[in-house]
């Protein structure tokens, strides 16, 4: 509709400014309104299109970090456990799991067992064929994850595992052990096991009562399949118990007697 004010027509002698203004009032009110409602439009599409960008472009926080492992031995390990004595040096058993492949099919495994862990030692064994015989362990855990592909890896495979005199198998690294289809053990090894654990919590829109629900539920379905994992192996699931009932920040040692008794070992190797 256009009004008395806007009927007017610009004048060609008019200066080129007041032309212009003459003519968008003659522009009708509805068309006006229209090309300020696209404008708007057009400006609210682009900035939800920006922060789009910034919201798919930012990694999703994590929820929890790798589960890191205690080095033993344990300042206050359980009062009714030995200490064994850990030989190895702390700083090897700090580094990332380094895999060796030495004489005789053997293949030995140390350090800690970091994410990832898993698919380099499934890329060594098919890269090696028929050749390993034995996985030798010398590892304070680490990735829980990490340790159920390679104890299935090497159930799968049907090798056997052992632990040294004065290795160390610790938190997560009996899961590994147990997969052997032999396990043979030193009595001076030191095989221990404690509750598995997150070793700190990401920053997430979680509340805490919510993050501590995700983590205890995290925690229980890993352990069913360890026990599961752990059965499957022929070895007695009453070992976990000890992991349940020993707080992460301690080791519960297994005797010789408890390994053989557990089945956890299927010889103890003297030498």
């Amino acid at each position: 509709m256009k009004t008395a004010a806007n009927a007017r027509l610009p004048s060609r002698s008019a200066p080129l400014y007041r032309r212009l203004i003459d003519r968008f009032i003659a522009t009708d009110d509805g068309a006006i309104l229209r090309v300020a409602f696209y404008a708007l439009l057009a400006g609210t599409a682009a900035i939800l299109f920006v922060d789009y960008r910034e919201l798919t472009s930012a990694e999703p926080p994590a929820m929890t970090a790798p589960l890191r492992p205690i080095l033993p031995p344990a300042q206050d390990g359980p009062a009714d456990g030995a200490m064994p004595n850990v030989t190895t040096a702390p700083e090897t058993l700090e580094q990332p799991l380094a895999i060796t492949l030495g004489s005789g099919g053997v293949l030995s495994l140390t350090g800690t067992i970091d994410p990832g862990a898993a698919e380099r030692f499934a890329a060594e064994l098919d890269a090696r064929g028929e050749y390993v015989k034995t996985v030798v362990l010398d590892s304070p855990g680490g990735s829980v994850t990490d340790a159920l592909a390679m104890g299935l890896q090497i159930h799968a495979r049907g090798l056997g595992t052992r632990v040294n005199a004065g290795a160390l198998c610790a938190s997560s690294c009996p899961i590994v052990f147990a997969g052997g289809s032999t396990r043979s053990a030193s009595p001076q090894a030191a095989i221990g096991v404690h509750q598995i654990y997150a070793a700190a919590l990401g920053q997430t829109s979680q509340t805490g009562e919510q993050l501590a629900g995700m983590v205890m539920s995290d925690a229980q379905s890993t352990t069913a399949k360890i026990i599961g994992q752990l059965t499957d192996a022929g070895v007695d699931p009453a070992l976990w118990l000890h992991a349940l009932r020993t707080p992460p920040e301690r080791l519960y040692y297994f005797t010789p007697e408890e390994m053989t008794g557990l089945k956890l070992v299927t010889e103890l190797d003297e030498g």
